[in-house]
């Protein structure tokens, strides 16, 4: 048997503006609060279901360089350029990390400035 991914613990200068710019972009619910930290996942999972959740927690630890890690996100219910503007129209930004404009993906900053990509391929919603 293996692991899977269960959570993703994501530092934030305010996590309840990460959470709700989160919860809209991927349909999430806030499951809890915890000192600060706030979870969201699947409205009808939560933690443990097939999809991971995303913990927000405090941190006024400046970043430093690239992100080690992103998340790749893709549409479910509408094409590429009709999801890239619902992101925008929630708080997303273009993000330059050296791409050459040829990709098939959107690079976008999360409102705190975390990359994240915008791949072109709609998934089925699960």
């Amino acid at each position: 048997m293996a692991c899977r991914i269960s959570e993703l613990v994501i530092d934030a200068a305010d996590p309840d503006r990460l959470a709700a710019f989160w919860g809209e972009a991927l349909g999430y619910v806030e499951l809890g609060r915890d000192e600060g930290a706030i979870e969201i996942g699947p409205p009808d999972a939560g933690f443990g279901g097939p999809q991971p959740t995303l913990v927000f927690v405090p941190s006024s630890d400046p970043r430093t360089g690239k992100l080690r890690l992103h998340i790749d996100v893709n549409a479910t219910d509408r094409d590429q350029d009709a999801e890239l503007e619902r992101l925008l129209a929630l708080g997303a930004r273009p993000a330059d990390v050296g791409q050459s404009g040829t990709e098939s993906w959107h690079v976008l900053a999360d409102p705190e400035g975390n990359e994240f990509c915008l791949l072109r391929t709609r998934l089925q919603p699960l």
